[in-house]
């Protein structure tokens, strides 16, 4: 299998993925098409940034980004930063599944192979024969 190709299958269907879940993560959170539902993760962010500005939710904050996007679904920014999220969360996954199948192990000495047989022969012998004509 090429190198890299659980990478590109990784960073696809994160990509894929995240644009495809957003809106049901979204709802799940209680951003929904009719407002934010009651009792759920939404309205307490929701309590929770009113508090902090006075009374109101401030316009350009994270939840009324989110409020948007439940409401109307993703704008085409937003869309492309999921799918960047989505993408390099894919990536990290697909490069460790990558990994194994392309990492060595530490060498064996029995059952290493490198074609050069006859040269490592060539210079035993050679190691040999200067031995001999050492003096002793």
């Amino acid at each position: 299998m090429k190198r890299g190709l659980f990478t590109i299958i990784g960073v696809t269907a994160g990509a894929v993925g995240a644009v495809a879940l957003a809106p049901l993560a979204l709802t799940m959170a209680g951003f929904t098409s009719a407002g934010i539902a009651a009792s759920s993760l939404a309205a307490s962010m929701m309590s929770s940034a009113a508090i902090a500005n006075g009374g109101g939710v401030a316009a350009g904050s994270l939840v009324a980004l989110l409020q948007s996007a439940g409401a109307a679904g993703l704008s085409a920014g937003l869309t492309a930063a999921v799918a960047s999220v989505g993408g390099a969360a894919g990536a990290v996954i697909g490069g460790a599944a990558d990994l194994p199948s392309h990492s060595r192990g530490p060498p064996s000495l029995e059952n290493e192979d490198d074609g050069d047989e006859e040269q490592e022969d060539a210079e035993m012998m050679n190691l040999q024969e200067a031995k001999e004509l050492m003096p002793k």
